[in-house]
């Protein structure tokens, strides 16, 4: 089940579409590097947790900016056409 909750500006919706596509780069990345370039490896790991911690941090300022409606047995997500914020129950 998927509820509108809110809607986010232009501007919100860059920055976390930027984070949301550098988090999904970095894991397509992470498969094909191997250990055996550990310097390279240990970087796309700290970018990884460090833009996963930008992209939850994202979320929860919106959240508390806004007031969402929240859930523990759902997430939210956005439709980046529409700048549209919907709380997803499992």
């Amino acid at each position: 089940m998927k509820k509108l909750v809110g809607k986010v500006t232009e501007e919100e919706k860059d920055e976390i579409q930027m984070l949301f596509e550098r988090r999904n780069g970095l894991n397509e990345l992470a498969k094909v590097i191997t250990s055996d370039n550990e310097a390279l490896y240990e970087k796309i790991v700290k970018d990884m947790g460090e833009t996963s911690t930008k992209f939850q941090n994202w979320w929860k300022r919106m959240s508390e900016h806004y007031q969402w409606e929240g859930s523990d047995k759902g997430n939210w997500e956005i439709d980046f056409q529409t700048n549209n914020i919907y709380l997803v129950l499992a």
